[in-house]
Protein backbone atom coordinates (compact mmCIF):
# COMPACT_ATOMS: atom_id res chain seq x y z
CA UNK A 1 0.00 0.00 0.00
CA UNK A 2 0.77 3.41 -0.52
CA UNK A 3 2.07 5.64 2.48
CA UNK A 4 2.08 8.60 2.28
CA UNK A 5 3.98 11.41 4.93
CA UNK A 6 2.60 14.84 5.77
CA UNK A 7 3.22 17.54 8.30
CA UNK A 8 0.23 20.00 8.54
CA UNK A 9 0.72 23.54 6.91
CA UNK A 10 3.36 22.53 5.09
CA UNK A 11 4.75 21.76 1.22
CA UNK A 12 3.22 18.47 1.94
CA UNK A 13 -0.12 19.75 2.25
CA UNK A 14 -0.71 20.41 -1.48
CA UNK A 15 0.20 16.69 -2.17
CA UNK A 16 -2.62 16.13 0.24
CA UNK A 17 -4.58 18.55 -1.85
CA UNK A 18 -3.87 16.65 -4.74
CA UNK A 19 -5.37 13.03 -3.09
CA UNK A 20 -8.00 14.98 -1.91
CA UNK A 21 -8.64 15.78 -5.28
CA UNK A 22 -8.13 12.55 -7.19
CA UNK A 23 -10.39 10.90 -4.52
CA UNK A 24 -8.03 8.45 -3.71
CA UNK A 25 -7.54 9.25 0.23
CA UNK A 26 -9.02 5.38 1.00
CA UNK A 27 -5.82 3.67 -1.13
CA UNK A 28 -3.10 6.05 0.82
CA UNK A 29 -2.26 5.15 4.24
CA UNK A 30 -1.08 8.33 5.97
CA UNK A 31 1.12 8.84 8.37
CA UNK A 32 1.12 12.90 10.25
CA UNK A 33 5.30 13.41 11.40
CA UNK A 34 6.22 16.54 12.73
CA UNK A 35 9.12 18.72 10.78
CA UNK A 36 11.69 21.51 12.14
CA UNK A 37 9.86 24.62 11.26
CA UNK A 38 11.23 28.01 9.57
CA UNK A 39 10.42 29.68 12.81
CA UNK A 40 12.44 26.48 14.94
CA UNK A 41 9.23 25.08 16.49
CA UNK A 42 9.07 21.32 15.74
CA UNK A 43 11.52 19.16 15.15
CA UNK A 44 12.57 15.36 13.76
CA UNK A 45 10.32 13.14 13.60
CA UNK A 46 11.91 9.53 14.16
CA UNK A 47 8.70 7.79 12.50
CA UNK A 48 9.65 9.50 9.36
CA UNK A 49 11.46 8.00 6.74
CA UNK A 50 12.86 10.34 4.46
CA UNK A 51 16.65 11.03 4.88
CA UNK A 52 16.37 14.69 5.69
CA UNK A 53 13.39 14.26 8.25
CA UNK A 54 11.33 16.86 5.10
CA UNK A 55 7.77 16.09 3.56
CA UNK A 56 6.77 14.82 1.48
CA UNK A 57 7.56 11.72 1.13
CA UNK A 58 5.57 8.98 -0.26
CA UNK A 59 6.23 4.77 -0.14
CA UNK A 60 5.13 2.40 -2.32
CA UNK A 61 6.50 -0.68 -0.62
CA UNK A 62 10.37 -0.44 -0.53
CA UNK A 63 10.34 2.20 -3.28
CA UNK A 64 10.07 5.78 -2.15
CA UNK A 65 9.21 9.21 -3.82
CA UNK A 66 10.58 12.34 -2.57
CA UNK A 67 10.18 16.24 -3.70
CA UNK A 68 6.29 17.39 -4.71
CA UNK A 69 7.02 17.52 -8.54
CA UNK A 70 8.01 13.70 -8.79
CA UNK A 71 5.02 12.66 -5.77
CA UNK A 72 2.91 14.85 -8.28
CA UNK A 73 4.25 12.53 -11.40
CA UNK A 74 3.99 9.05 -9.63
CA UNK A 75 0.26 9.47 -8.31
CA UNK A 76 -1.25 10.75 -11.30
CA UNK A 77 0.50 7.97 -13.16
CA UNK A 78 -0.20 5.81 -11.02
CA UNK A 79 -3.54 6.90 -10.69
CA UNK A 80 -4.22 8.23 -14.48
CA UNK A 81 -8.37 7.99 -14.56
CA UNK A 82 -8.51 10.84 -12.12
CA UNK A 83 -7.97 13.18 -14.93
CA UNK A 84 -5.18 15.22 -13.05
CA UNK A 85 -2.53 14.38 -14.66
CA UNK A 86 -0.96 13.61 -18.48
CA UNK A 87 -0.08 9.90 -18.55
CA UNK A 88 2.47 8.88 -21.10
CA UNK A 89 1.81 8.97 -24.95
CA UNK A 90 -1.33 12.03 -24.17
CA UNK A 91 -0.30 15.20 -25.94
CA UNK A 92 0.06 17.32 -23.17
CA UNK A 93 2.82 14.85 -21.73
CA UNK A 94 5.99 17.34 -22.30
CA UNK A 95 3.68 20.35 -20.98
CA UNK A 96 2.41 18.31 -17.64
CA UNK A 97 6.07 17.13 -16.27
CA UNK A 98 7.44 20.83 -17.94
CA UNK A 99 5.26 22.68 -15.37
CA UNK A 100 6.13 20.76 -12.79
CA UNK A 101 10.37 20.81 -13.01
CA UNK A 102 9.62 24.91 -14.39
CA UNK A 103 7.70 25.00 -10.78
CA UNK A 104 10.88 23.39 -8.93
CA UNK A 105 13.62 24.66 -11.25
CA UNK A 106 12.60 28.11 -11.33
CA UNK A 107 9.60 29.58 -10.01
CA UNK A 108 10.01 28.22 -6.26
CA UNK A 109 13.44 29.52 -5.84
CA UNK A 110 12.83 32.84 -7.44
CA UNK A 111 9.42 33.32 -5.03
CA UNK A 112 12.02 32.22 -2.23
CA UNK A 113 14.73 34.82 -3.16
CA UNK A 114 12.24 37.16 -3.79
CA UNK A 115 10.83 36.51 -0.04
CA UNK A 116 14.18 36.66 1.43
CA UNK A 117 14.93 39.92 -0.40
CA UNK A 118 18.13 38.75 -2.17
CA UNK A 119 19.08 39.75 -5.42
CA UNK A 120 22.46 38.88 -7.87
CA UNK A 121 23.06 38.80 -11.05
CA UNK A 122 23.98 35.12 -11.36
CA UNK A 123 21.02 34.04 -9.17
CA UNK A 124 18.87 36.37 -11.59
CA UNK A 125 20.91 35.01 -14.83
CA UNK A 126 19.76 31.55 -13.60
CA UNK A 127 16.90 31.32 -12.60
CA UNK A 128 15.09 34.48 -13.95
CA UNK A 129 13.25 37.47 -13.02
CA UNK A 130 10.32 37.33 -10.80
CA UNK A 131 8.21 39.63 -13.43
CA UNK A 132 9.50 37.02 -16.28
CA UNK A 133 7.78 34.43 -14.31
CA UNK A 134 4.32 35.67 -13.96
CA UNK A 135 4.75 37.13 -17.17
CA UNK A 136 5.25 32.99 -18.35
CA UNK A 137 2.35 32.03 -16.61
CA UNK A 138 0.47 35.00 -18.16
CA UNK A 139 1.34 34.00 -21.77
CA UNK A 140 0.30 30.08 -20.80
CA UNK A 141 -2.80 31.37 -19.20
CA UNK A 142 -3.59 33.32 -22.25
CA UNK A 143 -7.20 32.48 -23.72
CA UNK A 144 -7.50 29.70 -21.33
CA UNK A 145 -8.59 29.29 -17.99
CA UNK A 146 -5.79 26.39 -17.02
CA UNK A 147 -2.46 26.21 -17.99
CA UNK A 148 -2.92 23.10 -20.09
CA UNK A 149 -6.31 24.96 -21.20
CA UNK A 150 -10.27 24.04 -20.40
CA UNK A 151 -9.10 21.61 -17.72
CA UNK A 152 -8.13 22.02 -13.94
CA UNK A 153 -5.02 19.51 -13.48
CA UNK A 154 -2.35 18.85 -11.12
CA UNK A 155 -0.02 21.32 -12.36
CA UNK A 156 -2.45 24.19 -11.60
CA UNK A 157 -2.68 22.96 -8.31
CA UNK A 158 1.25 22.81 -7.51
CA UNK A 159 1.94 26.22 -9.56
CA UNK A 160 -1.10 28.03 -7.63
CA UNK A 161 0.14 26.79 -3.73
CA UNK A 162 2.17 29.36 -2.96
CA UNK A 163 -0.12 32.21 -3.83
CA UNK A 164 -2.72 29.93 -1.50
CA UNK A 165 -0.07 30.46 1.71
CA UNK A 166 0.97 33.81 0.63
CA UNK A 167 -1.54 36.30 -0.50
CA UNK A 168 0.67 38.98 -0.32
CA UNK A 169 3.04 37.32 -3.08
CA UNK A 170 -0.22 37.31 -5.24
CA UNK A 171 0.87 39.29 -9.05
CA UNK A 172 -1.01 41.77 -10.02
CA UNK A 173 -1.86 40.98 -13.17
CA UNK A 174 -5.64 40.14 -13.74
CA UNK A 175 -5.16 37.32 -14.97
CA UNK A 176 -3.19 35.36 -12.87
CA UNK A 177 -5.33 36.65 -9.94
CA UNK A 178 -8.55 35.13 -11.89
CA UNK A 179 -6.52 32.02 -11.77
CA UNK A 180 -5.13 32.05 -8.73
CA UNK A 181 -9.12 32.48 -7.60
CA UNK A 182 -10.00 29.71 -9.26
CA UNK A 183 -7.37 26.92 -8.56
CA UNK A 184 -8.28 28.60 -4.40
CA UNK A 185 -12.25 28.28 -5.28
CA UNK A 186 -11.69 24.03 -5.40
CA UNK A 187 -13.61 22.07 -2.65
CA UNK A 188 -10.62 19.66 -2.03
CA UNK A 189 -8.22 22.80 -1.48
CA UNK A 190 -11.16 23.97 0.71
CA UNK A 191 -11.68 21.06 2.52
CA UNK A 192 -7.92 20.49 3.19
CA UNK A 193 -7.55 23.83 4.20
CA UNK A 194 -10.28 23.78 6.88
CA UNK A 195 -8.83 20.80 8.50
CA UNK A 196 -5.78 22.17 9.09
CA UNK A 197 -6.58 25.08 10.44
CA UNK A 198 -8.80 23.43 12.91
CA UNK A 199 -6.21 20.61 13.40
CA UNK A 200 -8.79 18.42 12.76
CA UNK A 201 -7.76 14.84 12.09
CA UNK A 202 -7.60 13.89 8.41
Amino acid sequence: MLTFYHAPQSRSTSILVLIEEMGIADRIDLREVSVVRPDGSGGPDPRNPHPEGKVPYLTDGDDHVHERGAIITYLTDRFPETGLGRPVGHPQRGAFLSWLFYYQGVMEPVLVLDWAKIEHPILQATFRYLDAVFARLSEALHGQPYLLGEDYSAVDLLLSSPFQWLPEARPEQPALRAWIARCADRPALKAVMARERTGVPV
